[in-house]
């Protein structure tokens, strides 16, 4: 007879052998809890799910405005040539008259006198250009006078053009033609040397910002 069998009890309730029998839960409670467990589950799942979807379009506008910020920058300034460094003082000018009135190039050469131009010789114009000039004027020169001495004085006759001679001097010769009055006023022949003479100002390009577009607009 087992210990476990309560005296004056017969071998109907009577436990024999070693192995006892364990107490189960209820299969409706378990079902309970699983269901609670997975509802958690999702519902963490759908959160972060959420949150991950705000971060991609978050950082897709903030890539967006960085990029088109990095892309807005301004355009750097190209200048067709540097800032002459020459000085109307530094260059010496002979002043030839071509054409049949007398006094002009003394009258030119005055006038170049006073805006700083250095002058050299002054009289009327060889067999090879007198009356023969049909323009305001010619400016002779050496090679190296073209991208010096000629700007200079273009700033102050309009309408002349540019030759070469074989010359070694640096001074060159402004030959006056039919077609010249006067030389151009001082005050845009100003203009026109301080533009030549003086390093441009670095300009900026106004950039314009767009709104990265949001999944709810339209």
């Amino acid at each position: 007879m087992s210990m476990l069998t309560p005296p004056g009890m017969g071998g109907k309730y009577r436990v024999t052998g070693d192995t006892y029998p364990r107490m189960r839960r209820p299969r409706k409670r378990r079902r309970i809890v699983t269901a609670l467990i997975a509802g958690a589950v999702a519902l963490g799942l759908a959160g972060w799910g959420t949150v991950q979807l705000i971060d991609v379009f978050t950082d897709d506008g903030e890539k967006t405005a960085t990029a088109r910020g990095a892309d807005c920058k301004p355009a750097p300034r190209t200048s067709a040539a540097p800032p002459l460094k020459l000085r109307p003082g530094q260059v010496t000018v002979n002043v030839y008259n071509a054409t049949p009135r007398g006094g002009l190039a003394k009258a030119a050469a005055d006038e170049l006198k006073k805006r700083g131009f250095t002058i050299g010789k002054v009289g009327n114009a060889t067999a090879a250009y007198d009356k023969k000039v049909k323009n305001t004027g010619v400016l002779l020169g050496s090679s190296t006078a073209v991208k010096g001495p000629f700007l200079l004085l273009g700033t102050q006759v309009k309408g002349t053009t540019a030759k070469t001679d074989t010359r070694k001097t640096k001074d060159v010769d402004l030959i006056l033609g039919t077609a010249f009055t006067t030389l151009s006023p001082k005050p845009t022949a100003d203009r026109a040397l301080t533009a030549l003479t003086t390093p441009p100002r670095p300009t900026t390009t106004p950039c314009t910002q767009t709104r990265a577009a949001s999944p709810t607009d339209d």
